[in-house]
C-alpha cells in the first residue's frame, strides 16, 4: 500500500464519521454546549473542515472551498473569511450556528472531495516538499497532511462524544 493510500483512507475515514455523527441531528442538538466553555457539534464539525480546506488549499495552491464554493456565504457566519476557528472563545464558538446538519456534511463534502483529488495526484516524493518554513524544522507535505488529519480526527471524535451525550440524557 502506498502512503497516499493511507491517506485517501483515513481522509475517508473521517468523511464517515462526519456523516454518522451529524445525522438525523436537528439545529437545537447540533448547537448543545455540554459546558459553558465547551464545543458544540456545529462547531466541531465546522472547525475541522475549516482546518482541512485551509491546510490543503495552502499547502497545493487551490482556492479554499469555503470562498470558491460559496460556503462563505451559504453559512453566514459572523465571522471573518479566513476564520478557522482557531483560538476561538467561547463567544466565537456561540457564532457557528446551522439550520441543518446538511449544511455541514456538504461543506465537508465538497472540502473531502478536494483533498482527495489532491491526494490521487501524490508521488512518494511529494511528501517531502516543504509546505511552511515558519517552523523549526520546516513543515513537509508529509507532516502537514498527517497534522491536519490527526486534528480532524480529534475534533470528529470529540463531536461524536457530545452525540453521545446527547443520547444518553
Amino acid at each position: 500500500m502506498h502512503a497516499k493510500d493511507i491517506l485517501i483512507d483515513g481522509f475517508s475515514r473521517i468523511q464517515e464519521e462526519v456523516h454518522a455523527t451529524v445525522e438525523g441531528l436537528g439545529p437545537d442538538d447540533l448547537h448543545v454546549r455540554p459546558g459553558p466553555d465547551a464545543n458544540s457539534i456545529a462547531w466541531l464539525v465546522w472547525h475541522l473542515t475549516r482546518v482541512q480546506d485551509d491546510h490543503i488549499a495552502d499547502a497545493f495552491g487551490f482556492d479554499q472551498v469555503w470562498i470558491a464554493q460559496g460556503f462563505q456565504k451559504t453559512f453566514g457566519l459572523d465571522l471573518p473569511r479566513h476564520d478557522t476557528g482557531y483560538g476561538h472563545t467561547a463567544a466565537k464558538v456561540a457564532k457557528v450556528r446551522v439550520d441543518s446538519g446538511d449544511l455541514l456534511t456538504g461543506y465537508y463534502d465538497a472540502v473531502h472531495a478536494q483533498t482527495l483529488g489532491a491526494l490521487r495526484e501524490l508521488a512518494a516524493k511529494d511528501l517531502e516538499r516543504i509546505v511552511d518554513e515558519r517552523w523549526e524544522p520546516p513543515v513537509s507535505l508529509g507532516v502537514r497532511l498527517v497534522s491536519v488529519l490527526s486534528d480532524d480526527l480529534q475534533h470528529i471524535g470529540q463531536a461524536a462524544y457530545v452525540r453521545g451525550l446527547l443520547q444518553s440524557a
